[in-house]
Formats: structure tokens, C-alpha cells, sequence
């Protein structure tokens, strides 16, 4: 028995603060459902409703599936529940499946009358299991289907799967980017990461286990991807110095000729230079660091395990080989208006262009979720809002407008000026600048309209 089977990539809800507008990348995870669920026989239909322009039922009427695949962020977790309720609507016979790291470490979060399983671990192992029984060919329910009061199952830690198929996206594929890295294809090469900062939950993805590919099999995989730019989706890529040196002499030796946009911490760039300059020779294009703050105390509360003399001489080493630094900072809930202005006048120091500012968030399944959550301004089931741009804790010494303002004109102080728009015109061309600034603009909009709404 073969079944239909539809992956959907949700579109966000309109409250979301859309990073959608600076970046769409693909959805890695159902090309990897995809392409390990065809191998089986099945037929598998991939839809970004990010890029699509027609509604769900549109999909379910041409389509007729057997079975939805739904997976998503904490931000859509009502976007998925209301997708599956039209699934429902349309044909009650339809089986619904909810996937992706929200559901893995919440899946209490998806608990819907009109959602059929909620996978807890194991992504394509469980889906694979989960179509076995609707075929018949299993009668237990798999182990790793969400079950309330249920202890949870037990992760791998390893990856033994078919790569993903980018082919069930190629009608999408000249729209994915990140920035200025367009026509962008993702690789991921690990799971799980070997540090512990409070705010951060990758690690109860994977039950606090960290396990990396073979170098070969990556270099296998990225032989068969067709695009020059490459965005590395692990939680850290620079993770022991030996390593990324033979990954790369793997590019070298195997003639791989491609750019690379990684996740990096500062503390491995500050010590050791030598390996940045070397993967800039095969193909480094840009590392995003998360920085987080320019108080050395404030990085020993997020337990960082870094310093603001460690992030300076990061900063510093990815500047002089030219390698772009893409700056990720933590906005304290403590923060008055001379804090933000440390921040500008450390940004400005380091040379940044590019940042992402998030107010600390304290996401369910982090060890600073309970000391926060007496102070929540935003409701936990408003999904949308829990996007790390929305302020969802009351913050201690200014209004939450005066917050989203100095937030606003830190973005503007960084990015809209002379300086940074003539180096990203001499950088990447004016063409791809104006599309950034347009995506930037409307990013703004959104915070424009939570100063006046207050939250």
C-alpha cells in the first residue's frame, strides 16, 4: 500500500515579527522526511506556505493526500493547529502528524482534537513508524508518539538516514536565502550542542547529547548540492579545532567550491585563528556569533562561558580575513536607556553592520523559564508572540514602548547610515541591498506597531 503523504512548511502568523523578510530558508527537515519516505514507496508532496499564495485547501482538493505533515517553531504552534483543523475539515480521514524541535520539547503545545500524533523524538524514524501502522504493517503504537504523562522516549545519537531531497522544493529553490546568501541550500552536519547557556533549549532537543556526521558523508552530500551557497545549520559548526581543518583539506582534495554561511561561538574563533583563516580559504563567507551582551557579568549569568575580551578579539579576527560577522545580542529585561547606548557604542567599536537583537526570552524547557514567568505580558498560548522579538517579560525599569523604541533606534543607529549602506552597496551591489532594506522596512513596521500598541 502506498500513501500520499503532504509536508507543509507553515506561513507565519501576522503577529510574528518576520525574520521571513531578511531570510527564507528550506525546509530541511520535511526534504529529509521526503526523501527517506519515498525510498519506501510513498509519495511525498512538499508545500512552503511561506512562498505559496494559494490557501490549504486549495493543496488538499488538487492533492487528496492520506496523510499531513505539519512542523514548525513555538511561533506556529497555533498556525499548525488551525492548518490541521482545515486538514480535518476538509477529510476527516486524513491522518495529521505535527513534528519539528517545538514539538520535541513541548509537545503538550499541540494537543488538538484534530491532530493525530505529536512526534516526541526520532523525527523520521517515528514518521516512517507512524505510516507502517497506518498501512498495518505494525500494530503497537510507536514509541516515540507524544502520549500526556508519558515518560519520554529515548533519543538517537546518530544519523543513519537518506540525505533530503532538494528536488521536492525546486519550484521554491531560486527564492531561498539568508541575507545577502542567495539561492541558499542547508546542510546540517550535527545534533545536539556541547555548551549549556540558560536561555537557550537545543540541548533538551537532544537529551543533553551532542553527535556529528562523518566529515566524508558531508562532504558526499555537499558534492550532490547544486548551489554555490551553503548555510551550515548546526547549533556550533566550530567544534574541535582537528575537525574543521580536515573537513577543510576534504574540500580542498575533493575540489568543492563553495561559500559557507556557519554558527560559530567566539570563544573557539578568539582561539584559533589560524583555523578561520583557513576555512576562509575554502570558502568562509560569514559566521553568526552569538555575542549577547558587552557585560562581562551579563555573559556569566547566561552562563556564555565567554567575555567581552574574548567576543572583541572574535570580532576582530573575522574582520581581518573578511569574513562577515553576524552578531547576535541578548536585550536585558534590566536595561535602562544608558544600556542600550553601551551597546551602540560597543557595536560601533567592533564595526558590526549586521545584528539581531532579542529580548531575553525565556523559553519553556530553559532554566530561566520560572523566574520569569510571574512577569509574563504576553500569554503562553499567544504562540505568535514568542518569536525572540517580541517583549514578552515586563521589563524592570522602563515601559515596554520606551523599550521597543530604544530597540528601533538601535537597529537604525547600526544599519540605516551612510557608512553601513555604502559598505553593503560596495560589498554585495545595489540591487541586493535595496531588496535587504525593503525586508528590513517591514521588519520595522511590525515594531512601529507594537511602540504604539505598547505591547
Amino acid at each position: 500500500m502506498s500513501l500520499k503523504v503532504l509536508l507543509i512548511r507553515p506561513r507565519p502568523h501576522k503577529e510574528t515579527i518576520g525574520l521571513q523578510n531578511v531570510m527564507i530558508c528550506e525546509p530541511l527537515e520535511l526534504e529529509y522526511i521526503s526523501s527517506n519516505i519515498e525510498a519506501l514507496g510513498h509519495k511525498c508532496i512538499i508545500i512552503d506556505m511561506i512562498l505559496e499564495k494559494r490557501p490549504i485547501s486549495y493543496f488538499l482538493e488538487r492533492l487528496k493526500p492520506d496523510v499531513v505533515g505539519l512542523t514548525g517553531y513555538i511561533a506556529h504552534v497555533n498556525i499548525i493547529k488551525d492548518y490541521a483543523k482545515q486538514v480535518k475539515s476538509f477529510d476527516r480521514s486524513i491522518v495529521t502528524i505535527v513534528g519539528g524541535v517545538h514539538a520535541e520539547v513541548n509537545p503538550g503545545d499541540f494537543e488538538s482534537k484534530y491532530i493525530d500524533y505529536i512526534i516526541r523524538a526520532n523525527g523520521i524514524r517515528t514518521f516512517i513508524e507512524i505510516l507502517n501502522k497506518i498501512e498495518g504493517k505494525e500494530n503497537k503504537e510507536p514509541e516515540c508518539v507524544y502520549h500526556k504523562g508519558a515518560k519520554p522516549p529515548k533519543k538517537e545519537t546518530a544519523f543513519k538516514y537518506l540525505y533530503p531531497d532538494r528536488n521536492k522544493v525546486r519550484r521554491y529553490r531560486s527564492k531561498y536565502y539568508y541575507m545577502f546568501h542567495r539561492n541558499c541550500s542547508l546542510i546540517k552536519t550535527s545534533f545536539g550542542c556541547p555548551y549549556n547557556c540558560k536561555f537557550c533549549f537545543c540541548r533538551q532537543i537532544t537529551d543533553d547529547q551532542y553527535f556529528a556526521r562523518t566529515l566524508e558523508d558531508i562532504v558526499c552530500e555537499l558534492k550532490q548540492i547544486k548551489e554555490t551557497e551553503i548555510y551550515i545549520v548546526d547549533d556550533d559548526f566550530l567544534v574541535g579545532r582537528e575537525r574543521i581543518l580536515k573537513f577543510c583539506d576534504l574540500l580542498e582534495k575533493e575540489h568543492i567550491h563553495k561559500k559557507y554561511l556557519i554558527y560559530g561561538r567566539a570563544d573557539f574563533i578568539a582561539a584559533n585563528e589560524d583555523v578561520i583563516r583557513r576555512f576562509k580559504q575554502v570558502g568562509l563567507r560569514a559566521v553568526i556569533v552569538g555575542l549577547e551582551s558587552c557585560d562581562s557579568k551579563q555573559l556569566d549569568d547566561y552562563n556564555k562561558r565567554t567575555n567581552v575580551a574574548i567576543n572583541e578579539k572574535a570580532a576582530a579576527i573575522l574582520k581581518r580575513y573578511d569574513v562577515e560577522c553576524y552578531g547576535t545580542f541578548i536585550l536585558g529585561l534590566d536595561w535602562t536607556k544608558e544600556d542600550f547606548k553601551a551597546l551602540y557604542r560597543w557595536i560601533k567599536k567592533l564595526g558590526l553592520i549586521f545584528v539581531n537583537l532579542q529580548p531575553l526570552t525565556p523559553l519553556r524547557g530553559t532554566e530561566i523559564y520560572e523566574k520569569y514567568r510571574p512577569r509574563f505580558i504576553v500569554r503562553e498560548d499567544e504562540f505568535e508572540k514568542w518569536d525572540l522579538a517580541h517583549l514578552v517579560v515586563r521589563p524592570d525599569n522602563i515601559s515596554v514602548r520606551r523599550y521597543y523604541w530604544y530597540t528601533i533606534l538601535l537597529y537604525y543607529l547600526i544599519t540605516v547610515n551612510p557608512a553601513s549602506a555604502w559598505y553593503m552597496v560596495k560589498k554585495y551591489g545595489l540591487h541586493d541591498t535595496l531588496k535587504l532594506s525593503v525586508g528590513a522596512f517591514k521588519v520595522n513596521i511590525q515594531y512601529f506597531k507594537k511602540l504604539i500598541g505598547g505591547r
